[in-house]
Protein backbone atom coordinates (compact mmCIF):
# COMPACT_ATOMS: atom_id res chain seq x y z
CA UNK A 1 0.00 0.00 0.00
CA UNK A 2 0.97 3.61 -0.90
CA UNK A 3 1.72 5.84 1.57
CA UNK A 4 -1.31 8.29 -0.25
CA UNK A 5 -3.52 5.14 0.18
CA UNK A 6 -2.37 5.03 3.94
CA UNK A 7 -3.69 8.25 4.68
CA UNK A 8 -7.48 7.64 2.29
CA UNK A 9 -7.70 4.38 4.93
CA UNK A 10 -6.61 5.86 8.70
CA UNK A 11 -8.92 7.23 10.64
CA UNK A 12 -9.00 11.49 10.79
CA UNK A 13 -8.02 10.95 14.77
CA UNK A 14 -4.59 8.98 13.48
CA UNK A 15 -4.40 11.24 10.33
CA UNK A 16 -4.58 14.38 13.51
CA UNK A 17 -1.98 12.44 15.61
CA UNK A 18 0.74 11.97 12.75
CA UNK A 19 0.22 15.61 11.60
CA UNK A 20 -0.11 16.94 14.95
CA UNK A 21 3.05 15.38 15.96
CA UNK A 22 4.48 16.87 12.57
CA UNK A 23 3.34 20.01 13.70
CA UNK A 24 5.22 19.87 17.22
CA UNK A 25 7.90 18.16 16.91
CA UNK A 26 9.31 18.80 12.84
CA UNK A 27 7.47 22.37 12.60
CA UNK A 28 9.88 22.52 8.87
CA UNK A 29 8.36 19.63 7.48
CA UNK A 30 4.71 20.73 8.65
CA UNK A 31 5.10 23.77 7.10
CA UNK A 32 7.21 22.41 3.89
CA UNK A 33 4.12 19.92 3.80
CA UNK A 34 1.72 23.05 3.62
CA UNK A 35 3.14 25.33 1.31
CA UNK A 36 3.12 22.03 -1.76
CA UNK A 37 0.32 20.98 -0.82
CA UNK A 38 -1.53 24.24 -1.22
CA UNK A 39 0.12 24.91 -4.21
CA UNK A 40 -0.53 21.68 -6.02
CA UNK A 41 -4.42 23.04 -5.04
CA UNK A 42 -3.19 26.56 -5.95
CA UNK A 43 -3.89 28.34 -2.21
CA UNK A 44 -1.76 29.99 -0.54
CA UNK A 45 -0.28 28.52 2.95
CA UNK A 46 -1.97 31.15 4.82
CA UNK A 47 -5.38 29.80 3.55
CA UNK A 48 -4.53 26.60 5.35
CA UNK A 49 -2.60 27.61 8.32
CA UNK A 50 -5.37 29.65 9.53
CA UNK A 51 -8.00 27.06 9.68
CA UNK A 52 -8.65 25.69 13.40
CA UNK A 53 -6.53 22.02 13.58
CA UNK A 54 -9.05 19.92 13.17
CA UNK A 55 -10.11 21.51 9.65
CA UNK A 56 -6.30 21.94 8.73
CA UNK A 57 -6.18 18.47 9.86
CA UNK A 58 -8.53 17.23 7.69
CA UNK A 59 -7.93 19.14 4.80
CA UNK A 60 -4.25 17.89 4.88
CA UNK A 61 -5.18 14.14 5.15
CA UNK A 62 -7.78 14.98 2.24
CA UNK A 63 -4.58 16.18 -0.03
CA UNK A 64 -2.05 13.95 1.53
CA UNK A 65 -4.34 11.01 0.32
CA UNK A 66 -4.09 11.88 -3.34
CA UNK A 67 -1.62 9.95 -5.73
CA UNK A 68 0.27 13.33 -6.50
CA UNK A 69 1.25 13.81 -2.78
CA UNK A 70 2.53 10.12 -2.38
CA UNK A 71 6.02 11.22 -1.44
CA UNK A 72 5.00 13.93 0.60
CA UNK A 73 2.47 11.78 2.70
CA UNK A 74 5.67 8.92 2.67
CA UNK A 75 7.93 11.52 4.49
CA UNK A 76 5.36 12.67 6.89
CA UNK A 77 5.03 9.19 7.98
CA UNK A 78 8.67 8.45 8.04
CA UNK A 79 9.51 11.15 9.60
CA UNK A 80 6.35 10.24 12.39
CA UNK A 81 7.21 6.64 12.70
CA UNK A 82 10.53 7.11 13.54
CA UNK A 83 10.33 10.05 15.75
CA UNK A 84 6.81 8.59 17.91
CA UNK A 85 7.01 5.38 17.26
CA UNK A 86 10.64 4.80 17.46
CA UNK A 87 10.87 1.78 19.82
CA UNK A 88 8.17 -0.20 17.85
CA UNK A 89 10.22 0.02 14.94
CA UNK A 90 13.34 -1.51 17.04
CA UNK A 91 10.92 -4.04 18.44
CA UNK A 92 10.30 -5.01 15.44
CA UNK A 93 13.62 -5.54 14.01
CA UNK A 94 14.92 -6.92 17.19
CA UNK A 95 12.77 -9.69 17.45
CA UNK A 96 13.51 -10.64 13.51
CA UNK A 97 17.41 -10.23 14.22
CA UNK A 98 17.95 -7.71 11.91
CA UNK A 99 20.70 -5.16 12.62
CA UNK A 100 19.92 -1.65 12.94
CA UNK A 101 20.59 2.07 14.04
CA UNK A 102 19.49 3.52 17.48
CA UNK A 103 16.75 5.31 15.53
CA UNK A 104 15.47 1.86 14.05
CA UNK A 105 16.59 2.48 10.19
CA UNK A 106 18.45 -0.37 8.50
CA UNK A 107 21.28 0.69 5.88
CA UNK A 108 20.53 -2.83 3.70
CA UNK A 109 16.93 -4.79 4.50
CA UNK A 110 17.95 -8.84 4.20
CA UNK A 111 16.07 -11.12 2.44
CA UNK A 112 12.34 -11.55 3.52
CA UNK A 113 12.37 -13.81 7.07
CA UNK A 114 9.84 -16.63 6.99
CA UNK A 115 6.25 -16.31 6.97
CA UNK A 116 5.94 -17.83 10.34
CA UNK A 117 8.92 -15.79 12.18
CA UNK A 118 7.23 -12.67 10.78
CA UNK A 119 3.69 -13.78 12.14
CA UNK A 120 5.14 -14.20 15.41
CA UNK A 121 6.77 -10.78 15.35
CA UNK A 122 4.02 -8.76 14.18
CA UNK A 123 2.05 -10.90 16.99
CA UNK A 124 4.44 -9.42 19.49
CA UNK A 125 4.01 -6.13 18.20
CA UNK A 126 0.27 -6.18 18.51
CA UNK A 127 0.15 -7.20 22.07
CA UNK A 128 2.62 -4.46 22.90
CA UNK A 129 1.54 -1.71 20.39
CA UNK A 130 -1.55 0.13 18.79
CA UNK A 131 -3.07 -1.95 16.58
CA UNK A 132 -3.66 1.25 13.60
CA UNK A 133 -0.13 2.34 14.63
CA UNK A 134 1.10 -1.29 14.31
CA UNK A 135 -0.64 -1.25 10.75
CA UNK A 136 0.44 1.66 9.16
CA UNK A 137 4.36 0.90 10.04
CA UNK A 138 3.86 -2.25 8.72
CA UNK A 139 2.47 -1.06 5.77
CA UNK A 140 4.74 1.79 5.19
CA UNK A 141 7.66 -0.75 6.00
CA UNK A 142 6.44 -3.15 3.01
CA UNK A 143 5.86 -0.33 0.39
CA UNK A 144 9.37 1.84 1.45
CA UNK A 145 11.96 -0.16 -0.29
CA UNK A 146 11.23 -1.71 -3.38
CA UNK A 147 15.15 -3.16 -4.47
CA UNK A 148 14.00 -5.90 -1.25
CA UNK A 149 10.57 -7.18 -1.01
CA UNK A 150 9.01 -9.18 1.36
CA UNK A 151 6.37 -11.41 -0.59
CA UNK A 152 5.42 -12.87 3.32
CA UNK A 153 4.67 -9.95 4.73
CA UNK A 154 2.31 -8.68 1.74
CA UNK A 155 0.84 -11.76 2.72
CA UNK A 156 0.04 -11.19 6.06
CA UNK A 157 -0.66 -8.07 5.63
CA UNK A 158 -3.18 -8.92 3.67
CA UNK A 159 -4.51 -12.28 5.60
CA UNK A 160 -4.48 -10.57 9.06
CA UNK A 161 -7.16 -8.61 10.00
CA UNK A 162 -5.72 -6.83 12.99
CA UNK A 163 -3.61 -4.99 10.02
CA UNK A 164 -6.15 -3.72 7.79
CA UNK A 165 -6.71 -0.11 7.65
Amino acid sequence: MKSYEIFQRIPPTLAAEILGYAQREQNAVFKSAIQTLAAQRKLRPVFIERKPPAERYAWLQSALARKLSDTLAAHLLQAWLLGAHRPMLCDFLDSLGIKHDDDGTVEQLPDSPAKEQLRESIGRLLAKYPAQNVAVYLQAFHDMDSTVTWPPLGELLVEDERLKL
